[in-house]
């Protein structure tokens, strides 16, 4: 299935609206097979990846959420979830697409990355900023993409002084690419190309921070 349907958005619209265990119980069979065909389309997707990449195997979030530490205590997701993670260790960053009614988004990059990770970015940073801002001011990056989002630090991390001119990019604790789509475009026939074309997109940002987090500040091997 390359291809999305209004009846994918329409029934997470209606879990959406009716988020309770009863409702859900009571229409489960409609939600598998919309369900079904987003996993088919979610399929495809990693199919063509494994043509380009080396990959992990493929991750289709459940519907089911674990609201045991959470505030929200909602108990399905509204919205449908892939995850393609590439090899590791030696092949670093993620695919995401979310398949959401009026939030549906591909993404790729670095969220939460482990501390000795997140360490070792911002060395590289710290030496060449210039060279990691150089990813988000192509004409390429601007075509493909909406921009670079992440959670910041409030104040400069440990060992950076606050007036660092990398500051802004020392500060941030993930480092993740995004393209919103509207409802209308994810049901377009293009929007798999359009998938396809910002997953690729990611490359050089993902083989940069490979290199990086593979080796350590004296660009030797660490595995």
């Amino acid at each position: 299935m390359e291809q999305l349907t209004p009846g994918n958005l329409n029934i997470l619209k209606a879990i959406a609206q009716n988020n309770n265990r009863e409702w859900f119980t009571e229409h489960k069979p409609e939600i598998d097979v919309e369900f079904d065909q987003v996993k088919n389309f979610f399929k495809s997707l990693y199919a063509e990846m494994e043509k380009h990449d080396q990959l992990e195997p493929i991750h289709i979030h459940r519907l089911y959420r674990d609201a045991r530490f959470s505030k929200n205590k909602l108990p399905y997701k509204d919205y449908f979830g892939l995850h393609i993670p590439r090899q590791k260790p030696y092949l670093r960053g993620g695919y995401f697409l979310r398949i959401k009614p009026g939030g549906c988004r591909v993404a790729g990059g670095f969220y939460g990355p482990e501390p000795n990770d997140l360490k070792r970015i911002r060395e590289e940073i710290a030496l060449d900023p210039d060279e990691f801002r150089s990813f988000f001011t192509t004409p390429e990056f601007k075509k493909l993409y909406d921009g670079l989002e992440s959670e910041e630090l409030k104040t400069a991390p440990k060992g950076y002084p606050k007036d660092h001119p990398a500051i802004d990019l020392l500060k941030k604790k993930s480092f993740i690419i995004y393209k919103d789509f509207t409802d209308a475009e994810v049901l377009s026939p293009d929007f798999y190309n359009k998938v396809i074309a910002c997953f690729l997109g990611f490359r050089p940002f993902f083989d940069y921070m490979s290199a990086v987090l593979t080796t350590n500040s004296n660009g030797e091997n660490i595995f």
